[in-house]
């Protein structure tokens, strides 16, 4: 079974959402754009535990936290899923609320009654929900899940319990936050889930543990003290409340009630040292490494993916303290013991696991979220897809911003220039990766419009800088990208020769030839004291052309001691990238300019 699509209405960051969603997807987007949230609507419809928390939902899980209306009505979160690939016990058990998915469509058959149910691509399907929303009367949030089908004669609908939900086997982990309770027994934790579904085996670990701890002693001993000053209190309070009970007072381990024990009760594991006595230590699980956490949580989704077929699993960034290896091991371990695996992710690892139909971008604005699969990028084929995905595809679809620029030198030296201005003047100019800037290369010029298109297409706002163009080919790539910035003349290495100052090309060819990198096969042509412009920069570009792929550009410009001296185009060009993402400071107040002036 799985999660085909869903949709969701006030909730949190998202003011709506229509996403669909394949058989198993990463979704990727920038920081705080609503990856976790979409987990969390999930979980709030199926989660079997996820309505048992008190309160259901709060203040701050409505969008922008408005939970009344400005008629003071209250406004309700929804979220509504269709789930499809049922077996057949499970059509069976729902039998009453099912309906139909066409595949082709991506859309619930209108019915009833439903037609074309026996066509191709068309499955039975169950579509369930959860509405909550502030109670007036009762001064408190409310939440529930429903079947969404059938509508009873006054409206209302079925509920979608909790043991319909473990039919369903939803699991669902957070950050970090799951690993802190992954082994406990606390109701709803990893380790619980795996007990719950071995009750055949009669474990009766909370009966027999209750009757061990009550007689268990503990701080009896008249030695210690502890028991004598318990009967003194309890003299004390006799003085004052005269009553027939409360003889005998004595410590315990816990309240002695199985929720006090599922508190309580930690897994303990080897930690690799000795005590002194020869003994292997152990720890609480929680004091393990956080790679060592993860992995255990991966090994508790593997006995829980074998004990219960047809499962849905939603994790949230399984790369957190874990190398690139065992990453993949996670996606592929998790992936194929489950129905349908969900992922966020910011790791080009992860997404390398996934074909480009699986990579789900999200973008968001004005509280609309929208979701699309990254397919395949332009100008990459398929054979060279998982080659090219890490620096080409991974790094963009995780940003909110990319650049687009032709080729190597370009995507070498522009970052690289954008960090030396930073050093200069931080107020005018950052980093690319401080702005969250990505830089891409196209491969060549006739890409661009290309690739503008597609990642535009993905919701991302889209520099590109490029040579000078013709008319159709200018024009293409204006209206693909957000951003275009186009050099005054052709030929990268022309705008560096062109609009570098000419001392920073002699210190530039200089170096090289002091620190003997000069081309034995240009011998002849090394610069000297009497080597003219022309000369210099035509044996420049030579070299800049042989070294496209060794950073030499980059390098020639950062020999540059200020931004005067580098090309006005470049400078201004990061200039305004800056601005377009940083808006500028407030100008300081007249009053403060007097009193500094005074200083």
């Amino acid at each position: 079974m799985r999660v085909a699509s869903l949709k969701v209405e006030n909730f949190r960051g998202i003011r709506t959402a229509e996403i669909l969603l394949p058989d198993h997807a990463v979704i990727v987007g920038d920081n705080n754009i609503g990856k976790s949230t979409l987990l969390e609507a999930i979980d709030l419809v199926l989660g079997p535990e996820r309505l048992s928390r008190r309160p259901v939902i709060d203040e701050h899980d409505f969008y922008a936290s408005e939970y009344i209306g400005p008629e003071g009505q209250p406004v309700p979160i929804s979220i509504e899923l269709v789930i499809t690939g049922l077996n057949a016990d499970q059509e069976m058990r729902f039998r009453d609320h099912l309906e139909w998915w066409d595949n082709v469509h991506s859309a619930v058959i209108e019915g009833p009654p439903a037609q074309g149910t026996d066509a191709e691509g068309v499955q039975s399907c169950l579509r369930v929900g959860f509405t909550g929303g502030y109670d007036v009367e009762e001064d408190d949030f409310i939440g529930s899940t429903y079947f969404a089908s059938p509508a009873k004669q006054d409206g209302t609908f079925d509920a979608f319990r909790n043991t319909d939900k473990r039919e369903c086997g939803f699991l669902y982990l957070r950050t970090v936050r799951t690993g802190s309770r992954a082994l406990s027994l606390e109701r709803g934790s990893l380790l619980d889930i795996i007990l719950r579904l071995q009750q055949e085996k009669n474990f009766k670990i909370w009966e027999d543990l209750l009757v061990e701890l009550r007689d268990l002693e503990v701080a009896e001993k008249p030695e210690l003290g502890i028991s004598n000053i318990l009967s003194s209190v309890q003299a004390s309070i006799r003085n004052y409340m005269p009553s027939d009970g409360g003889a005998d007072p004595h410590m315990r381990v816990s309240d002695l009630t199985r929720e006090s024990l599922r508190r309580t009760l930690t897994v303990f594991m080897a930690t690799g040292a000795q005590r002194s006595d020869g003994s292997e230590h152990a720890a609480p699980f929680q004091h393990q490494g956080t790679g060592t956490i993860n992995m255990m949580v991966l090994a508790l989704l593997s006995l829980i993916a074998e004990l219960k077929q047809n499962v849905i699993f939603a994790m949230e960034e399984p790369e957190i303290a874990i190398p690139p290896h065992i990453q993949k091991r996670i996606i592929n371990g998790v992936r194929g013991k489950s129905a349908q695996a969900l992922f966020t992710s910011h790791s080009p690892y992860v997404l390398e696991e996934f074909s480009p139909q699986q990579i789900v971008v999200v973008s968001r604005e004005e509280g609309h979220l929208q979701a699309r699969a990254a397919g395949m990028p332009p100008g990459i084929k398929a054979k060279l897809y998982r080659q090219d995905i890490r620096q080409r595809v991974c790094e963009a679809l995780l940003a909110r911003r990319v650049l687009l620029a032709e080729g190597r030198t370009e995507y070498d030296a522009w970052p690289a220039v954008a960090r030396m201005l930073h050093k200069e003047d931080p107020d005018r100019f950052m980093p690319l990766e401080a702005l969250g800037i990505p830089i891409l290369d196209a491969g060549s010029d006739s890409q661009i419009a290309a690739m503008g298109a597609y990642y535009r297409g993905l919701g991302k706002t889209v520099y590109a800088v490029f040579d000078q163009q013709e008319p159709a080919q200018r024009q293409a790539i204006t209206e693909s990208v957000d951003f275009p910035y186009e050099a005054p003349e052709t030929g990268f290495e022309n705008v560096v020769l062109n609009g570098t100052d000419v001392a920073v090309l002699r210190k530039y060819a200089a170096d090289l030839v002091a620190s003997e990198s000069w081309p034995t096969d240009l011998r002849e042509r090394a610069p000297t004291n009497q080597t003219t412009v022309d000369e210099l920069k035509a044996v420049l570009s030579v070299l800049l052309k042989r070294w496209k792929g060794d950073g030499a550009a980059a390098a020639l410009l950062c020999t540059a001691t200020n931004q005067g001296q580098l090309p006005m185009f470049i400078v201004d060009t990061l200039a305004r990238i800056c601005a377009s993402v940083i808006p500028p400071k407030p100008a300081a107040p007249a009053l403060l300019d007097d009193v500094l002036d005074l200083i």
